[in-house]
């Protein structure tokens, strides 16, 4: 699972890195949390390449309430193809969405542990999905997104059995426009180096975007060698 991550990067590299127009709205986050407005990267309808801020939580085009979007932060890469709220997303609304990092919690006794995860790559891309949803009373379309999940590799698998699909800087074209069935050939956990660092409690509360949420973990916590 993620259900939190990091993007500590200006809008001109973001907009380097990705080929993509550089967006003002752009700015470092430090706690990406479920339902907050985060930029993804997705083919527009003239073929070129946009980024957009969309709401993390993926809601169906069918979906009856935009709650539930909470229960669609991640998409399980496998059969994801196949699954009535993301197949058709699958088919044709990949996105990509930039990352420095990600969060993940390692259960100890009496409490958990966050770490930041990061990848030998400053800034990447996690594969992910986006839908438009029409609320009922009308209005504008809301537009959503949700990250896909794989099995956790070696490193990661230390604090939990899950991670985010990781593309390679050269598979991000074929998962944005490439065939569907290729595309999803990608979804495999992230083999290259990937480094986790046990940090502070501030992560925690969702509210808290300062740059203190990758602080180093407090002397007194028990950090454990997971390499």
């Amino acid at each position: 699972m993620c259900s939190r991550y990091f993007l500590d990067a200006d809008g001109n590299v973001i907009a380097y890195t990705f080929a993509v127009p550089e967006n003002t709205l752009m700015r470092r986050r430090y706690n990406i949390a479920p339902t907050q407005e985060a930029p993804v990267v997705r083919v527009a309808g003239d073929g070129a390449r946009e980024l957009a801020l969309l709401r993390w939580g993926l809601v169906p085009s069918w979906a009856k309430e935009l709650a539930a979007g909470t229960k669609m932060i991640n998409a399980r890469a496998e059969g994801v193809e196949a699954k009535p709220a993301f197949r058709a997303a699958a088919r044709s609304r990949r996105c990509l969405v930039p990352a420095t990092g990600f969060y993940e919690w390692k259960a100890l006794p009496g409490r958990k542990q966050p770490y930041a995860i990061t990848t030998e790559r400053p800034l990447f891309a996690f594969a992910g999905l986006w839908e438009s949803w029409m609320p009922r009373e009308g209005g504008k379309p809301i537009e959503t997104f949700t990250i896909i999940t794989t099995e956790a590799n070696p490193a990661i698998a230390s604090v939990h059995d899950r991670m985010p699909v990781i593309l390679p800087r050269d598979a991000e074209d074929a998962w944005l426009a490439g065939d569907a069935k290729d595309a999803m050939a990608l979804l495999t956990p992230y083999a290259a180096d990937t480094k986790l660092r046990a940090v502070g409690p501030a992560v925690g509360n969702s509210r808290n975007e300062a740059p203190e949420c990758l602080d180093d973990a407090p002397a007194w916590s028990e950090q454990q060698d997971l390499f």
